[in-house]
């Protein structure tokens, strides 16, 4: 369903907070946070309940007004980062159907976008945290690819590393993509935005 000009969204970026996790493959979704963030002229700033960092704005795409937005990023550590983020559901009056979580996707190719209403957590501790905190899995993710581990690297060692020289360069297109994924599902609703995106 494509956002009314009334409704309020969430638009949370799964990660870990401060500056030694901030490259991190895991951290996907604060870079995309952040492009939207500077897409509304905004920066972060502490919300009331110090468990989150948030931007306030209206998605404006040409010709209408768009949809007003809170984009979310925990405090918490990605394995808990869903109480900040149902806290601030329930500040701002969101229900599930208007959540949108950020986040990489392992069995997804890098460079690549999936976009969905629903699912399990697949092994993702943001979701499966932010499920537990909601009591439902049902609300949008926008899934950035990072692709599997080479070799026997272990998992969590992959996603709690840099992408590497070669995916950096790729990196700014790719999270632009993932910003205009994010506005696709706002605005246009899930089906087009899938037909888009879902490459």
């Amino acid at each position: 369903m494509a956002g009314e000009p009334g409704e309020v969204w969430l638009v949370a970026g799964l990660g870990n907070p401060g500056p030694s996790y901030a490259g991190h493959r895991h951290n996907v979704g604060y870079l995309v946070t952040a492009e939207l963030a500077d897409r509304l002229g905004a920066r972060f700033r502490a919300h009331k309940s110090g468990r989150a960092e948030v931007v306030e704005g209206r998605l404006s795409p040409p010709g209408s007004p768009g949809p007003r937005v809170v984009l979310a990023r925990s405090r918490a550590y990605m394995n808990e980062s869903g109480g900040a983020l149902k806290q601030l559901a329930t500040f701002y009056k969101v229900p599930p159907e208007r959540i949108v979580a950020i986040h990489d996707e392992l069995d997804i190719p890098f460079d690549t976008l999936r976009v969905k209403l629903g699912g399990g957590d697949n092994g993702h501790n943001g979701l499966r945290s932010l499920r537990a905190a909601l009591g439902t899995g049902d609300f949008y993710r926008v899934r950035v690819g990072i692709g599997r581990p080479p070799g026997r690297q272990d998992v969590a060692d992959f996603v709690l590393s840099d992408f590497s020289t070669a995916e950096r360069r790729s990196l700014p297109l790719l999270v632009g993509t993932a910003a205009d994924a994010v506005e696709s599902l706002l605005v246009d609703g899930l089906d087009r935005t899938q037909a888009r995106f879902n490459s």
